[in-house]
């Protein structure tokens, strides 16, 4: 298989660890797009969380509508409402101050036509304050990415395993397996980026279909489960952060035990309260 090259070959900041000193634009993706970097983005829902994340140069945050199943409790990103969409990506913005943030369309919020599309985008970039937009599928959301983009809205595609989609494929599947799936997939891609995205997320794609992809869009793609020569990479943080519980797709590395630290934390809180050990005398004012 042949490796796409990822070097840096220009002199300009670099996308990932915080070298800039204002937001990063989706002029700056494209840059990086051309100039062969790699870059990292991640998922979050809450100011803190976020903080963080810009903190440590993470250059693009996702608030994705898989706050449903880790942030809200529900059981897919199906129930997600803009309603919810929204508050906390204006808590997500507030808590930042470099990262361009993404905010998701969740389902029902675009589906219409370009019209329903482009209202649900005006109040994310209005009321949110996000300075880019996702939304899933390929030329059947092709229509609704151009009106948005003609109005002054980036927007990021989303492709393969969609998950608002998961009751009509069945399940959590591998998407474009075979000959006619692949070009469908690849037709889909470049009907988003004929459209306007700046990017296209590939998630649970074939490795093989993933790098072809990759090669053949001048718009960089963010990889989940999609092999390791897509442009960018993203997780959802709590899979990531090791505070999900139960199993995790395969395409998942956790980078810490975060669910077992709070559990520790938790039970030495609770311990002491019972015990008397707290709160103790430098914890009381006088």
């Amino acid at each position: 298989m042949t490796r796409i090259s990822h070097a840096r070959t220009q002199d300009r900041p670099s996308l990932y660890g915080g070298e800039f000193s204002r937001r990063v634009t989706v002029r700056d993706i494209a840059a990086a797009k051309a100039d062969g970097e790699r870059w990292p983005m991640l998922t979050a829902y809450d100011a803190m969380t976020a903080s963080v994340f810009d903190q440590a140069g993470i250059p693009v945050i996702l608030v994705g509508d898989t706050m449903g199943a880790c942030h809200l409790g529900y059981d897919s990103t199906v129930p997600v409402t803009l309603e919810e969409i929204l508050v906390l990506s204006a808590a997500v913005v507030r808590g930042t101050s470099r990262a361009l943030i993404v905010g998701d369309l969740p389902f029902g919020t675009y589906q219409a036509g370009p019209e329903q599309a482009l209202r649900s985008a005006t109040r994310l970039v209005k009321e949110a304050g996000v300075g880019a937009v996702k939304l899933e599928g390929g030329e059947r959301s092709a229509r609704q990415i151009a009106m948005m983009v003609s109005a002054g809205i980036p927007v990021m595609g989303h492709l393969g395993l969609t998950p608002q989609s998961v009751n009509a494929f069945g399940g959590n599947l591998v998407q474009g397996r075979g000959e006619t799936a692949a070009r469908r997939l690849l037709q889909d891609a470049r009907a988003v980026q004929d459209a306007g995205a700046f990017a296209v997320v590939l998630e649970a794609v074939p490795e093989r279909l993933a790098t072809e992809i990759t090669a053949a869009l001048d718009v960089p793609t963010v990889g989940i489960g999609a092999g390791p020569d897509c442009d960018a990479q993203v997780l959802v943080w709590t899979d990531a952060m090791g505070l999900t519980p139960g199993r995790l797709p395969r395409f998942v590395k956790k980078y810490s035990a975060l669910r077992d630290t709070l559990d520790e934390a938790a039970r030495t809180f609770a311990d002491e309260v019972v015990t008397g050990a707290f709160p103790a005398a430098e914890h009381a004012y006088r």
